[in-house]
């Protein structure tokens, strides 16, 4: 049995099988937002991005890290 290789970095699962960076698609599914909202958060440096050549990718943990702070910016008001 062989393994394809991956086509870009993003597509290169962790230990668990699971992606460690997302399209911004998915980033926004995952919050419930729309693409728009999570370009904005990106470009406002509210959610953690990298760049792969032209590409544009979100962390996995960024996600937990952007509702924490959200959670915590909640609590304090």
């Amino acid at each position: 049995m062989t393994t394809a290789i991956a086509e870009f970095p993003s597509e290169i699962p962790d230990a668990n099988g699971k992606f460690v960076l997302l399209t911004v698609e998915e980033a926004a599914d995952r919050l419930r937002i729309g693409r728009t909202t999570c370009f904005n958060l990106i470009r406002t440096g509210a959610l953690e991005s990298v760049t792969i050549g032209h590409l544009r990718r979100v962390p996995v943990d960024a996600l937990p890290e952007y509702v924490a702070r959200l959670r915590e910016a909640h609590r304090a008001a």
